[in-house]
């Protein structure tokens, strides 16, 4: 039988850290790049812009929206359900492997996407999402089990690093099969043969975290009702806790109304770029990727500065620094019409965006009380997350429907990041 390696061991680590090299290229060419570029371009060769679904004709951009919200619902009913039987089962590697391989499956389906067929491609790109995020429910739970407290932030900080580095990688080889076509047509065929590479990297690479990280401690018992309710039981007992943990859930609070306008800038960036800029004589599908691409390059950085600005100041200061940050983004991006200015937005955005998302669970890991239940605890943030992307979504859907422009919604996500900055001052100082 193989030695479990010990918690905070440079391979553990390292093993951990690298399913972000894994699964960060769905995120990137799917989720940002690739996908919206390539759902704009299938519309656009169908001559529309709106598709009738269950008898309602939708804007485009408001249908794909939509369905990110219900998939965002959807891992938020299923992950505290499933923690209850990864707890139960001792096996938070299954389920790991399972949103994995759900995710994976579905982005390579997603080459049979097209406006004719929208409802099946939809569902596949409902349940890429769903694998993807359902996932990281369990990855991110890993964090206290394989690292300690004085490793959170920089083996947090590294795998947001290495996911971005090989997301770039991948999009590149996206980027040069793309390009290598000059119909728009035969460049969409490119992009989905990109959803297959993207499919099979993250299934290949993942293997080597799974070879190393443990499986977890299996519970006495049968397996009964009660164990998938078990889940849900443990969020309302763990909310009760945070009665008498302040800081943790001040904390949680701030990250539940800033993160709704983190991830919904970041979902709905490509679309943004795709429908609102004037591309004059620019290439479209040239400059969105070359926008996306510069983010991944700049995140790197911003996530490796935000870990040493956190290490320098504290990190609720350095996140309320961010917030901050964010909301003069959403300002200046409200007067973005060229692809000059694009760019520019699109490099402070990945600035800030990696930094934001490394520190935030690193944080959450840190303020956690000592517990062998982190599943659990990792579960309420995840949950929190989904349900704010959730609102996030809707409020930008909601928005964009009655003011026929993206631009006004952008704008509206300044009073999440405000709400954000108000919330982070009120978090206790430690010892509180």
């Amino acid at each position: 039988m193989k030695t479990q390696l010990e918690k905070g061991s440079k391979k553990l680590l390292n093993a951990w850290a690298f399913y972000d090299w894994a699964n960060s290229v769905y995120s990137l060419v799917i989720a940002s790049a690739i996908f919206p570029i390539f759902y704009d371009a299938i519309f656009s060769i169908a001559g529309r812009d709106t598709q009738v679904v269950f008898g309602v004709e939708w804007k485009s951009s408001s249908l794909i929206f939509g369905t990110t919200a219900v998939a965002f619902s959807i891992v938020a009913i299923i992950s505290p359900l499933l923690s209850g039987v990864a707890d139960f089962l001792g096996n938070k590697k299954f389920f790991l492997k399972f949103f994995c391989y759900l995710g994976a499956l579905s982005t390579i389906g997603l080459y049979f996407f097209s406006v004719d067929h929208i409802f099946i491609g939809l569902t596949l790109y409902l349940l890429a999402l769903v694998g993807f995020w359902g996932s990281l429910v369990f990855y991110n739970s890993y964090l206290p089990d394989i690292a300690n407290v004085d490793q959170h932030d920089s083996i947090s900080a590294k795998g947001f690093s290495l996911g971005y580095i090989g997301s770039v990688i991948l999009l590149l080889i996206c980027l040069g099969m793309v390009m290598s076509q000059e119909e728009t047509k035969d460049q969409v065929d490119m992009m989905k043969y990109s959803f297959i590479l993207t499919g099979v990297w993250w299934i290949v690479f993942s293997q080597y975290t799974y070879k190393y990280l443990p499986k977890g401690n299996k519970s006495d018992g049968t397996l009964s009702k009660g164990v998938f309710y078990q889940g849900f039981k443990e969020l309302k007992s763990i909310w009760a806790e945070m009665h008498h943990k302040p800081r943790l859930k001040a904390y949680l609070i701030a990250f539940f109304v800033y993160s709704m306008g983190v991830q919904t800038v970041m979902l709905a960036a490509a679309y943004f770029g795709a429908e609102e800029l004037d591309w004059g004589e620019t290439d479209k599908t040239l400059g969105l990727i070359v926008s996306i691409l510069l983010i991944q390059l700049v995140a790197v950085v911003g996530a490796t500065l935000t870990s040493k600005l956190s290490a320098r100041i504290g990190n609720i200061k350095a996140l309320i620094v961010i917030n901050i940050i964010w909301i003069a983004i959403c300002a200046w991006a409200f007067f973005v019409y060229t692809p000059i200015q694009f760019y520019i937005t699109a490099a402070v955005v990945g600035l800030v965006m990696g930094g934001v998302q490394a520190l935030s669970r690193s944080t959450y890991a840190k303020f956690l009380p000592e517990t062998d239940d982190t599943t659990s605890y990792f579960s309420f943030y995840d949950v929190s997350e989904k349900i704010g992307i959730v609102f996030g979504m809707l409020m930008f859907l909601a928005m964009q429907e009655l003011t026929g422009s993206m631009r006004y919604s952008i704008i509206f996500l300044i009073l999440f990041f405000g709400v954000g900055v108000l919330l982070l001052r009120r978090v206790p100082k430690e010892g509180k």
